[in-house]
């Protein structure tokens, strides 16, 4: 016997099947979690620098270029992930 679970999955499978990606596009998926990854890495030891270095208030402003930056970096990420799982499906 199958729990709800499991028939629920079933019946979104069937109702729209997931896109198989290629290796390469695998790859690019990747590659675009790991570009947008190092971005938000180098704006944390901006942050780090700066709050060691007592600029509380240069640590601040670049702790919320960090949210802003992160909100529309996941933004644009889900996007183009969005765009080539499209063309995977077609």
């Amino acid at each position: 016997m199958k729990t709800a679970y499991e028939l629920a999955m079933e019946r979104l499978s069937q109702a729209a099947p997931a896109a198989k990606l290629t290796g390469a596009q695998k790859k690019q998926l990747a590659e675009l979690d790991s570009k947008y990854a190092a971005r938000e890495i180098a704006l944390r030891d901006e942050i780090a620098k700066a709050a060691a270095a007592g600029d509380a208030e240069k640590a601040e402003m670049l702790q919320q270029q960090l949210v802003h930056e992160r909100k529309k970096l996941q933004a644009e990420l889900e996007e183009k992930k969005e765009q080539m799982r499209r063309a995977a499906a077609k």
